[in-house]
C-alpha cells in the first residue's frame, strides 16, 4: 500500500488547522447554559442541521464496514443504507412531538410520557447501547484507517483518534460538533465520489466490474431459506433497527432538535434523508471495485475491512489522496464527537442532574465533559471483543443493534400511535427487552464454549436476523399486554404527546410548517429508495 507524501501532508495539515480553527472560534463563544452546551442553544438552521445527520451518521460503520461488506460478498446488508425513508418518518412523524416537548433528551421525553422510571431505564440502556456500539466500534475504525494511513500501530491510532476529537468535543459542546461536522460531510462527499470515479476507470468501467465480480454479486434479496441474510427477516430487521436509529437514538435526534423550529427540523431531515442515499455510492461501490481490483491482481488486502483505505492509498494521486485520507478521518471523528456530545447529555441530564437536581448550569456542563472520558474509556475495553463477535465491522454493528433496538423502538412507536400504553407497559418493555436482547448478544459471543446441539448452542446458533424480527413482535406483545392489567394514562398526560391527543390548533401548527416543496422533496427520496431496491434486485440484473 503506498504511504501518504509531502503534498498529501500538506492537504491534511491544511484541513485540520481549518477544523480546529473553526472550533476554536465555538469554544470562544461562551456556553451560557445546558442548552448551548447540548443543543447549540435551538438555533441551528436546514443546512446545518441535514449535514450533521449525515455526518453523525457516516462514521466508522460506513468507511471501513460498508466498504466492507461490498468486498466481501454481503450486499443484503446495503439495506441498512436505504433507510433514508425512515429518516423522513422522524421528520414527519416523530420530530413535532419531540419539538413542542421540549425535551433535550429521549429519555425525557419518556418522562413525559410515561413516568420517571422510564426515563432511568432508556438513559442507562442507551449509555450500554452507545458503549458496546458507537463508542467502541467508531474507536476501532479509527484504529484500523490511521494504521493503515499512516503506518502506525492500531491503538497508537485509535488513542490519537479519540485525544484530538475529545479536544473540541469537550470543549465547544454541541455547536462545535455541528460546525465543524457540515465541513466533514462537504470534504467526505467530495473526496470519497472522487475516489469512486477513479476506481471505476481503474477497474475498466461498470460493465467491467460487473463482468469480473459476477452479475448476481450485486443481487442485495436472497431467498428466506438462506442461512445468512433471508430477505423478510432482514427487511423487518433492518426496519426496527432503522426505526430506533433514526427516530429516537439520542445522537440523530439531537441534531433536529437544535433546530430554530419545526419547519427547519423537518427539512433538515429531508436533507439528511437525500444525504443518506449517498453511501451506496461513496462506500459500498468502493468495496467492490477494491474486490474488483483484486480479482484482476491490480490490489491486495487481507481483510474486507481494509478495501476501502487500501483502495484510496493506491488510486487516488498525490494530494488528493491526502484529501480523502482527512474525509476520512473527519467521517471517524465526526461520527465519535456526536457520540461524545449525546453521552454526556445523556448522563448529566437524565442521570446527574436528577440525582442533583439544584446544581449549577455550569456544573452540569463541567459534569459533561468529565463524564465523556469514563464513557470512551468503557469503549476502549470493548475493543477485543469486537474483534471475536464478527467476521466484519459492519456486521457486527447491526447484529448488536438487533439486540439492543427493538424494546425501545416498540415503546416509542406505541407511545405515539397508541394512547392505551402506559407506564407499566413501557417498563416491562424496557426491562424485559434488554434482558433478552443482552443474553443473546452473551450467548452468541459464548457460543463456541457450548456444546454443538445443545440448548444454549441452538439459542446462540439463531438468525440474528430472524431473533430481531420475532423479539420486536414479542416487545411489542409485552408492552400491550402488561398494560391492559394497569389503568390507562390520564388526558392530561397524554396531551399532545399522541396523535389521538393533538390539540386542533397544535395540528395547524403543524400543517403551517410545510410546504409543496417539502412533500416533493419528501416523495423524491422514496422514489430513489425504490430506484435502489430494483437496481440491486434479480429485476435489473
Amino acid at each position: 500500500m503506498k504511504g501518504l507524501d509531502t503534498l498529501d501532508w500538506v492537504v491534511i495539515a491544511l484541513y485540520f488547522i481549518i477544523l480546529l480553527g473553526v472550533a476554536w472560534w465555538v469554544i470562544r463563544q461562551k456556553q451560557k447554559n445546558t442548552e448551548d452546551y447540548f443543543l447549540a442553544g435551538r438555533n441551528i438552521g436546514w443546512f446545518m442541521v441535514g449535514a450533521s445527520i449525515f455526518a453523525s451518521n457516516i462514521g466508522s460503520e460506513h468507511v471501513v464496514g460498508l466498504a466492507g461488506n461490498g468486498a466481501g460478498d454481503k450486499m443484503p446488508l446495503l439495506i441498512y443504507e436505504l433507510h433514508a425513508w425512515i429518516v423522513l418518518m422522524l421528520g414527519w412523524v416523530f420530530l413535532p412531538f419531540y419539538a413542542r416537548s421540549g425535551v433535550f433528551t429521549m429519555p425525557e421525553f419518556l418522562e413525559k410520557r410515561f413516568d420517571a422510571r422510564s426515563r432511568w431505564v432508556l438513559s442507562i440502556i442507551s449509555l450500554i447501547a452507545y458503549i458496546l456500539t458507537k463508542v467502541s466500534v467508531t474507536i476501532y475504525a479509527g484504529g484500523v484507517v490511521v494504521s493503515a494511513l499512516l503506518g502506525i500501530p492500531f491503538w497508537i491510532g485509535a488513542v490519537a483518534t479519540v485525544v484530538l476529537t475529545g479536544i473540541y468535543t469537550v470543549l465547544g459542546g454541541m455547536r462545535a460538533v455541528v460546525y465543524t461536522e457540515t465541513i466533514q460531510a462537504i470534504v467526505l462527499v467530495f473526496g470519497a465520489g472522487i475516489l469512486t470515479v477513479l476506481g471505476l476507470d481503474a477497474v475498466g468501467g461498470w460493465g467491467e466490474l460487473k463482468a469480473t465480480v459476477g452479475d448476481d454479486y450485486f443481487n442485495m434479496w436472497r431467498p428466506n431459506s438462506d442461512p445468512d441474510y433471508p430477505w423478510l427477516p432482514l427487511f423487518i430487521t433492518s426496519t426496527v433497527v432503522g426505526i430506533w436509529y433514526w427516530c429516537t437514538d439520542q445522537v440523530i435526534v439531537q441534531r433536529v432538535l437544535t433546530a430554530k423550529n419545526i419547519k427547519e427540523g423537518r427539512r433538515g431531515s429531508i436533507f439528511g434523508a437525500l444525504l443518506k442515499l449517498m453511501p451506496v455510492f461513496l462506500f459500498l461501490i468502493p468495496g467492490v471495485i477494491a474486490l474488483g481490483l483484486k480479482m484482476q491482481g491490480k490490489l491486495d488486502w487481507d481483510s474486507p475491512d481494509e478495501a476501502f483505505p487500501v483502495l484510496m492509498s493506491n488510486i487516488m494521486p498525490s494530494g488528493l489522496r491526502g484529501l480523502v485520507a482527512a474525509g476520512l478521518l473527519a467521517a471517524l471523528m465526526s461520527s465519535l464527537a456526536s457520540v461524545f456530545n449525546s453521552c454526556s447529555t445523556l448522563f448529566t441530564l437524565d442521570i446527574y442532574k436528577k440525582l442533583k437536581p439544584n446544581k449549577p448550569e455550569a456544573e452540569l456542563v463541567k459534569t459533561g465533559q468529565i463524564a465523556t472520558f469514563f464513557v470512551v474509556g468503557l469503549g476502549l475495553l470493548w475493543i477485543p471483543i469486537i474483534t471475536t463477535s464478527s467476521d466484519g465491522l459492519y456486521e457486527y454493528l447491526q447484529n448488536v443493534q438487533a439486540y439492543i433496538s427493538p424494546p425501545i423502538a416498540a415503546v416509542f412507536l406505541l407511545g405515539i400511535f397508541y394512547k392505551r400504553i402506559n407506564a407499566n407497559g413501557a417498563i416491562a418493555t424496557l426491562i424485559g427487552g434488554f434482558i433478552i436482547g443482552f443474553t443473546k448478544l452473551t450467548l452468541e459471543i459464548l457460543k463456541s464454549s457450548f456444546a454443538e446441539g445443545s440448548f444454549l448452542f441452538n439459542i446462540a446458533d439463531i438468525n440474528w436476523l430472524v431473533f430481531g424480527a420475532y423479539f420486536f413482535a414479542m416487545c411489542i406483545a409485552i408492552a400491550i399486554v402488561v398494560s391492559m392489567f394497569y389503568p390507562a394514562p390520564s388526558q392530561e398526560q397524554l396531551a399532545g404527546l399522541t396523535f389521538g391527543t393533538v390539540t386542533d390548533e397544535q395540528k395547524a401548527a403543524n400543517k403551517s410548517s410545510y410546504n409543496i416543496w417539502d412533500i416533493i422533496a419528501s416523495a423524491a427520496v422514496i422514489i430513489i429508495v425504490l430506484y435502489i431496491m430494483i437496481s440491486f434486485s434479480t429485476l435489473a440484473l
